[in-house]
């Protein structure tokens, strides 16, 4: 679910990155459980769930900088695409202290995703979540909606729509195509579960933050990774190698991050 190390075509793609061997084998274990899977299955309204991930929810709801830099460019015009049932209120530009009052949790096969009424994602079409508010909440949001969708049968679907274009988005594709998907069992959250995140750099056309995961043996993990802002909406913004993630590292715990809660919603 959440912070990256390169991925090679050996069959990493049928993991999330958490269980990539090259972070567990430095690490001395490794998790044989895939978190993300073939077809997505999110909860309606009914299935959503005001219990933050590890209190029950049910499923009813350092790299070459000159090799491994970010690719893809932010959108700076000022006119905004956003198609009609996308508009957010983008006013509130600081990063968030806290977890928004309206956060939810959709599933994604066995991956527990935070979503938000007011910054997003608006839209569900199948895989792809869409429309974020152009905002830190909603880059951080976006963040985490689309890397879970990586694994699946379905990535390509959200490849086309929701990474950023460039260099980075065609390594990525070249790379993925080469692997097969694997899809997840489980309870959502049994394997793994977003619990934060931190934000390392925000404007509106460009954000990039840590997403802090609890791993199911009570390891801390935290992956780095961009969005741009494209097309009117947040979009994954690989490096030039086509890693979706700038980095990845286990981590002592929580501090220092933000840290997702369970509030009520619609």
């Amino acid at each position: 679910m959440s912070p990256r190390s390169q991925r090679s075509s050996s069959g990493e793609w049928e993991k999330p990155f958490w269980q990539q061997p090259g972070w567990l084998l430095s690490a001395g274990f490794f998790l044989v459980l895939a978190l993300l899977g073939a077809f997505v299955v999110f909860a309606d309204d009914d299935g959503d769930t005001n219990a933050g991930p590890g209190s029950g929810a049910t499923t009813a709801p350092s790299t070459d900088p000159t090799q491994d830099a970010p690719s893809g460019e932010p959108s700076n015009g000022t006119e905004d695409p956003r198609p009609a049932g996308c508009r957010t209120d983008d006013s509130d530009q600081a990063v968030p202290p806290k977890s928004p009052a309206d956060l939810k949790w959709k599933v994604y096969q066995a991956d527990l995703v935070p979503v938000s009424a007011t910054a997003g994602p608006l839209q569900y079409n199948g895989v792809v979540w869409s429309c974020f508010a152009r905002t830190p909440l909603g880059a951080v949001l976006a963040l985490h909606s689309i890397t879970s969708k990586m694994s699946g049968s379905e990535w390509r679907t959200v490849a086309d729509k929701q990474i950023a274009s460039g260099p980075g988005k065609d390594a990525f594709v070249a790379t993925r195509s080469k692997d097969t998907d694997e899809s997840a069992a489980g309870a959502p959250g049994s394997d793994g579960t977003y619990i934060g995140f931190s934000m390392l750099t925000y404007t509106k056309d460009q954000a990039t933050a840590m997403l802090l995961i609890r791993i199911a043996d009570g390891k801390y993990g935290a992956a780095t990774a961009s969005v741009v802002w494209e097309d009117g909406d947040w979009k994954l913004r690989p490096t030039l190698k086509g890693s979706l993630t700038e980095n990845i590292t286990f981590v002592g715990g929580s501090e220092g991050f933000v840290l997702w809660g369970g509030g009520d919603g619609d």
